[in-house]
């Protein structure tokens, strides 16, 4: 899936990230805790350098708990990177935050406060992590993506500053695979995705990793042969009918989706660090073999433009 979602707040975003890059001494990246891989923004990590960086596993009480292990251990290998698990409603961990920031900053760029810039996808729960640290409501929430706008500095204590970004995604989406993940997360405006699209490749997808939860959660005899028939078998169990009984397929793939999202259908992780690794792999595959046909096309053109010089001489 290619998502074409980049408005133009996120990018105004990114180049102010870019201008207070100096006065910062840590980033916090909240990530979906379902989708740790694909909820980190390549954008900010190549931002933020060698910053140190506190990644915030965040509705992991929506993520299978032994795959969000998984991941913090695999976060633990990486340089100047710590990683802590956060529930929605559980937010008992959210005072420790901070103290966890200053210990991984040695030396803060000003004397006397911590600079900490907060960063995430679109709809990860930034803000509402952000009122909890600040015990008010400071950042807009909502239950869609990009309800934040604008940076917005804000002071925790007389040690601590805290700079509120927007969510921002990236212009191009490289991988489909991810594309699909953070539209089943919510992370994407829902006039920017094809519900029918996302909820097939989400069907298939628990089809082949966790087929009994579907039997469980639509009263189903046992699993559908393919994701066709288990999008038809959901819209009868939810109701997304219309006149004689057809299943409306666009009402079912919008139930099926908000299922996903709001956890109707257990805990669920949709990739693992191993499944990380692979991806970014392919990826390298996909943009060698683009690199290799932009240097075919620019060798072919240049070909053309010697002939041409070639044929002038002549006449």
């Amino acid at each position: 899936m290619q998502v074409q979602w980049y408005p133009g707040h996120m990018h105004k975003a990114l180049k102010e990230i870019r201008e207070i890059l100096p006065e910062i001494d840590i980033f916090v990246e909240i990530l979906d805790a379902r989708i740790p891989y694909s909820s980190q923004n390549p954008s900010l990590a190549e931002i933020r350098g060698d910053r140190p960086c506190l990644r915030i596993l965040n509705k992991s009480d929506l993520a299978d708990a032994s795959s969000t292990t998984a991941w913090m251990q695999h976060f633990s290998t990486e340089a100047n990177i710590r990683s802590v698990a956060i529930c929605r409603e559980d937010r008992s961990g959210i005072s420790n935050l901070i103290p966890i920031c200053q210990s991984m900053v040695i030396k803060p760029r000003h004397a006397g406060y911590l600079a900490v810039l907060v960063s995430g996808i679109p709809n990860v729960g930034k803000s509402t992590l952000i009122n909890a640290m600040t015990g008010r409501a400071i950042a807009k929430t909502g239950n869609e993506p990009a309800i934040t706008k604008g940076l917005q500095r804000i002071k925790l204590d007389d040690n601590c500053w805290l700079y509120d970004t927007p969510g921002v995604l990236w212009p191009n989406i490289e991988h489909p695979a991810s594309g699909y993940r953070l539209a089943m997360s919510g992370a994407v405006r829902d006039t920017a995705m094809d519900y029918p699209d996302v909820a097939h490749y989400a069907a298939a997808w628990l089809l082949e990793n966790s087929s009994d939860i579907l039997v469980q959660r639509y009263g189903l005899e046992q699993a559908p042969p393919d994701a066709s028939s288990l999008l038809q078998a959901v819209g009868r169990a939810r109701g997304a009918l219309r006149s004689g009984g057809r299943v409306d397929e666009e009402r079912a793939a919008k139930a099926f989706i908000a299922d996903i999202r709001d956890g109707s259908l257990g805990r669920l992780t949709l990739e693992s660090p191993t499944d990380a690794q692979r991806e970014m792999l392919e990826l390298e595959e996909i943009r060698e073999k683009k690199a290799a046909r932009k240097a075919a096309r620019k060798s072919k053109k240049g070909s053309k433009q010697r002939k041409s010089r070639e044929h002038t001489i002549d006449e």
